[in-house]
């Protein structure tokens, strides 16, 4: 662990991890491999499962029918780690353990293998909250049907983990579940699309803010911990564990359940932009809170003809009786942004990616990854649809909250870089033929 961080006591919430020295707005502060990792199921046939990239074409292991990869030196690469979940995988065909399974399963190989198993945390396993003793007896009752899971996938390789040189809690299928579940990470990609899912055990240390001074970061299965302000030293380093777009009272009912406390940072205390995201009179909005749960539904289902549909019906209906500010009203507009890429329309697409932008701005204090991402999302659609000056704009936009965010060597800022020289280019070529 980088000598500038340190573990320490954080009045109130326990365990947190502060600064030693003063941090500039995207500084990269630590960068860690995981303990453990893997691909989510909903994505293993879309991302290499050694390097996390996605790839149109992968190899796929011929022994368990689930791991794949982008080419041979992949495969080779993941052999020490795939070998002993292969044989789990082949013995529970055709049925897939779910992702926390399988990365305990992972964990276990992991801590079994001697390179793994010793590095320098600060903050180890064994000290990891399971939670436990806190959670209802309805998601006990979940947590112990995968742990019997669990021990069925391992019955081939780790018949009993209780006879294994493992740290006590990992002995006990129930407990590391637990632990899993509550500490594990969901890498995703430079555009905020998860991948899968790891264990990064000293950064478990960070506590939560819902207007963090820290951000997750993935390169690969690589994080990145950056900056997004200036921090002084002593100053504790948070992250936000969820997404932070939703009313306090959600905010923390979803903390609640999933991480077991209560938030208590400043932004929920003060419920600054509770009266922002329900602006409009309630008997306006009210129709589409109601119609969310439906329409997120085809959106799981990518029925994305319907889901447009949907969007767009409700959203001509409201008109401007709900301002843009609305979130439900911000939330269809994306959905509509979705489905309209998917389906093809760009100049619908761009229409609605314009109409978030404004809003985003207000809700995402830059730089926030959330607001660089759409910004390069319509940003993408203005150039090809040949509104050259609008996306360089946006572009440059985007490349001010990008660049400290996801930090200059990350595939997205030299992607974004590369299209802010094509505009150029194009804009010079533009102009000679008129002359």
């Amino acid at each position: 662990m980088a000598p500038m961080l340190e573990r320490f006591i954080s009045p109130g919430k326990g365990n947190g991890l502060r600064t030693t020295t003063r941090i500039k707005r995207g500084e990269l502060v630590y960068s860690a491999e995981p303990l453990a990792c893997c691909v989510s199921n909903k994505l293993a046939r879309d991302v290499c499962h050694y390097c996390f990239t996605r790839c149109e074409t992968l190899l796929r292991c011929s022994q368990c029918k689930m791991a794949r990869y982008c080419n041979i030196t992949c495969q080779k690469q993941a052999w020490s780690s795939h070998k002993r979940e292969c044989k789990c995988l082949q013995s529970l065909l055709p049925r897939i353990p779910t992702d926390s399974v399988r990365l305990a399963a992972r964990l276990i190989f992991a801590l079994l293998s001697p390179s793994k198993g010793s590095s320098e945390e600060l903050y180890t396993l064994e000290e990891h909250e399971s939670h436990l003793n806190s959670i209802s007896e309805q998601k006990k009752h979940g947590l112990s049907q995968l742990a019997s899971m669990l021990e069925l996938y391992l019955q081939q390789e780790v018949p009993d983990l209780a006879q294994e040189a493992l740290p006590p809690s990992c002995q006990e299928p129930l407990s590391l579940l637990a632990k899993v579940t509550c500490n594990c990470f969901t890498i995703s990609d430079g555009e905020l699309q998860e991948i899968g899912v790891g264990l990064y055990p000293s950064l478990s240390l960070l506590n939560h803010d819902c207007r963090p001074n820290c951000v997750m970061m993935f390169v690969g299965t690589k994080l990145q911990l950056r900056a997004v302000r200036d921090i002084n030293p002593e100053e504790e380093l948070t992250i936000s564990y969820i997404e932070t777009l939703s009313l306090t009272e959600d905010r923390q009912r979803q903390l609640e359940d999933q991480y077991h406390f209560t938030c208590h940072c400043q932004h929920c205390d003060s419920q600054d932009k509770d009266r922002l995201m329900l602006s409009g009179k309630e008997s306006t909005w009210r129709p589409l809170k109601e119609a969310l749960p439906r329409l997120e539904g085809l959106k799981a289902e990518s029925d994305w003809q319907a889901l447009l549909q949907g969007c767009s019906h409700l959203l001509s209906t409201v008109g401007s009786d709900v301002p843009d500010q609305n979130l439900y009203k911000l939330r269809m507009t994306d959905m509509a942004l979705d489905a309209s890429i998917h389906l093809g329309h760009w100049e619908e697409a761009a229409e609605y990616g314009e109409k978030t932008l404004q809003v985003y701005s207000h809700y995402y204090p830059d730089p926030h990854p959330v607001h660089g991402v759409q910004l390069m999302r319509v940003g993408k659609l203005q150039h090809y649809l040949e509104h050259i000056e609008d996306a360089l704009d946006t572009f440059k936009q985007a490349y001010q909250i990008i660049k400290p965010t996801h930090g200059d060597s990350h595939p997205m800022t030299t992607d974004l870089l590369m299209r802010m020289e094509e505009c150029r280019t194009e804009m010079v070529q533009q102009s000679s033929s008129k002359h």
